[in-house]
C-alpha cells in the first residue's frame, strides 16, 4: 500500500507540473493572439477573454498532458533504478502501474463531473464575447415544442424565424415564418415559406408568401406570393450551431434534458448524444494512454533506446487520440451507432495497451 501510494504522489505531482506549464503557455501564445485579433480593445477586455478561453484549451490537450506525465514519471524511475528495486522485491512491474492507472482514473472522473462544467460556461461566455467584439448581426436561438425560434439583428432591425423543422446541419429550415421589425421596434412584413435554405448573406425562401404589415390597414388584402425570394442576413451556418449550443458549451449533468428536449421538438440530437458518451468514456481513455505509454516506458534506461521508446509512447498516445476523433466524427454523421463510435476507441485502446504491457512485461 505504501508503494502504490508513492507512486500515486509521484504521478500526481509530474502531472499537475507538466499541466501547469501548458497552462502558461497556452495563456502566453493566446494573449498574442486575441491582441493581434484585437487591437483596439483594453488589455483588461483581452485578459478577460484568454481566461476564459484557457479552460477549454486545457481541457483538450488532458490526452497530452496525460502521455507526458506517464513517460516523465517512468523514465524518472527507471533512472534511478526503483523499478529495478520494486522488481527485485518481488513485485511485478504490472503492480507499479496500479497507482498511476488509478489516478489517471480520478483525473477522468474529476474532469468530467467538475472541469467539464466550468469549461461549458466558459467556453460559452466565451464565444459570446468574440462575437460581440467581432461585431456583425447577433442571434439567438431557442428550441421549443412548437420547434425552432431563431433571431438575427443588424442595423436594419430584427428578424424573428421560426421553423417547424429543420436539417441536420441547420441550413434548410421548414415551414418558415419570418417577421421583421424596425429599429424601433415596429413590425414591418412577415413572410411564411415552404423551405428557407441559407446561403451566403441570405435566406433563399422557396413557396413564400407576404404581407406587409408597416402602414398597411388590411395586410391580408396586400399579400402576394411569390415562388423565390430572398431575404439578406448575416448568419452562417457555424454561427447558427453555435446560437444552437455546440455540446461543448452544454454541461455534462444539461446534456441529457437538452437532448430529450431535442428530440421531443423533432430534431436531430446524434451529435450531442455522441458527445455525451465520449464524455463518459474520457476516464477509460485516459487510462488506456497511462498504460500504452508506461509498455514503452517501464523498462531499464540502458537496456533500450530511450528517445525511440519516447517518441513510440507519444506517437502511439497521438495515433489513439486521433483514431477517437475520427470515431467521433462518424457517429456525428450517422455512419456508426452512438455508443460504438464513443465507447469503441476507449476500450480497443485499453485492451491494446494492457497486450503491448503483458508482451513486452511477460512475453
Amino acid at each position: 500500500m505504501t508503494l502504490h501510494l508513492y507512486f500515486a504522489r509521484k504521478f500526481l505531482w509530474t502531472f499537475l507540473s507538466i499541466f501547469g506549464v501548458f497552462v502558461v503557455l497556452l495563456a502566453l501564445i493566446d494573449l498574442v493572439d486575441e491582441l493581434q485579433d484585437f487591437p483596439d480593445l483594453p488589455f483588461a477586455e483581452v485578459a478577460e477573454i484568454v481566461a476564459l478561453n484557457l479552460p477549454h484549451a486545457n481541457y483538450e490537450i488532458l490526452p497530452l498532458v496525460m502521455i507526458l506525465a506517464t513517460v516523465a514519471l517512468f523514465l524518472r524511475l527507471a533512472r534511478s533504478s526503483e523499478l529495478v528495486v520494486v522488481r527485485a522485491a518481488g513485485r511485478s512491474a504490472l503492480r507499479g502501474l496500479i497507482a498511476p492507472v488509478t489516478v489517471a482514473l480520478m483525473v477522468g472522473i474529476v474532469a468530467v463531473t467538475m472541469l467539464n462544467p466550468i469549461v461549458a460556461a466558459a467556453s460559452k461566455r466565451y464565444n459570446d464575447l468574440v462575437n460581440r467584439h467581432a461585431g456583425g448581426g447577433s442571434s439567438v436561438l431557442a428550441i421549443a415544442s412548437e420547434g425552432l425560434w431563431l433571431r438575427q439583428g443588424g442595423p436594419r432591425g430584427q428578424t424573428v424565424i421560426h421553423a417547424a423543422r429543420a436539417s441536420s446541419d441547420l441550413s434548410v429550415l421548414f415551414d418558415t415564418t419570418f417577421i421583421a421589425f424596425s429599429p424601433q421596434g415596429r413590425p414591418l412584413r412577415r413572410i411564411a415559406a415552404e423551405t428557407a435554405t441559407l446561403r451566403a448573406g441570405e435566406w433563399q425562401l422557396r413557396g413564400a408568401k407576404l404581407w406587409p404589415l408597416a402602414g398597411s390597414p388590411n395586410p391580408e388584402a396586400s399579400a402576394r406570393r411569390v415562388a423565390e425570394m430572398t431575404v439578406p442576413s448575416a448568419l452562417t451556418r457555424d454561427r447558427i450551431i453555435d446560437s444552437f449550443g455546440k455540446p461543448q458549451y452544454i454541461s455534462i449533468w444539461d446534456l441529457p434534458a437538452f437532448i430529450n428536449q431535442l428530440e421531443a421538438a423533432g430534431f436531430s440530437a446524434r451529435r450531442y448524444a455522441v458527445w455525451y458518451q465520449m464524455e463518459l468514456a474520457r476516464p477509460l481513455f485516459l487510462m488506456a494512454l497511462v498504460m500504452a505509454a508506461a509498455a514503452f516506458t517501464m523498462r531499464h534506461w540502458r537496456l533500450s533506446n530511450t528517445g525511440v521508446s519516447v517518441l513510440l509512447a507519444i506517437m502511439l498516445g497521438f495515433g489513439l487520440h486521433y483514431i477517437r476523433n475520427f470515431a467521433q466524427i462518424l457517429g456525428e454523421n450517422g455512419q456508426i451507432p452512438v455508443l460504438l463510435a464513443a465507447w469503441a476507441p476507449p476500450v480497443a485502446s485499453f485492451l491494446l495497451a494492457l497486450g503491448l504491457l503483458l508482451n513486452m512485461e511477460d512475453g
